[in-house]
């Protein structure tokens, strides 16, 4: 009987250690495995796509301006046109498109004397130069600044064949005047484009001396950025 005893509580042992046994296996079958990896459709979808370009709007600006190098009142030679500079300033501070008016025959002299005297012969001569390149579609633009040196207290003729060429697309633009001098100041610009621009609206023009494009660029630079603030730029 004993015997019997015996193996009865042996069997009850072997049996109890298998359920044990059983039970530990299926823990560690239910453990969380890890996240499987991330395919590379389901990164693209899950990120953005860091290539794509963001779009900008285009500038509603332009600055349109004629400028000279060579010998300079009080300035000596240059290689970089005071109203250049200046045009570039303005493009920088309002993301303004650039056009430079070029003579399509560039008969102006590179010395200060005769350069007066071409520029004195086209005023008394009421000439009309004609200037190069492909203007771009002014259609596009709100606001367009004009700038040129003053020669004998006027714009250069050649900007007058610009003023008198577009006269119809620039009817009804805010057009912005500013100049480069030694001592003219504005010079008039303002009006004198009215006359030649009618049905455009004339803001606030800028006069910088041409001394200081070449040696007081900061100078420059804060009166330029100061107006603008003023034209709500």
């Amino acid at each position: 009987m004993k015997q019997w005893k015996r193996l009865f509580t042996v069997l009850m042992t072997v049996v109890l250690i298998g359920s044990l046994t059983a039970c530990g296996n299926t823990e560690k079958a239910e453990e969380p495995k890890e996240p499987a990896a991330t395919t590379q459709s389901e990164t693209e979808t899950a990120l953005p796509d860091s290539s794509q370009e963001t779009e900008t709007a285009g500038s509603n600006a332009l600055v349109v301006y004629f400028s000279r190098t060579g010998e300079q009142y009080t300035v000596g030679v240059i290689d970089h046109g005071n109203t250049a500079i200046v045009a570039e300033m303005i493009a920088e501070e309002t993301g303004a498109d650039l056009f430079e008016v070029l003579p399509e025959d560039d008969h102006y002299p590179m010395t200060y004397a005769e350069l007066t005297d071409v520029a004195k012969q086209e005023q008394n001569e009421n000439a009309r130069p004609a200037y190069a390149g492909e203007l771009p579609d002014l259609a596009g633009y709100d606001t367009i600044f004009i700038g040129a040196p003053v020669w004998w207290g006027d714009w250069p003729m050649i900007m007058y064949t610009f003023f008198e060429e577009n006269a119809d697309l620039l009817a009804g633009k805010n057009l912005v005047p500013f100049s480069t001098h030694e001592g003219s100041g504005l010079s008039g610009f303002d009006r004198k484009l009215e006359g030649a621009c009618p049905g455009a609206t004339i803001g606030k023009g800028l006069a910088i001396r041409g001394n200081d494009c070449q040696n007081a660029q900061e100078k420059v630079r804060e009166a330029v950025s100061g107006w603008l603030a003023e034209l709500g730029f």
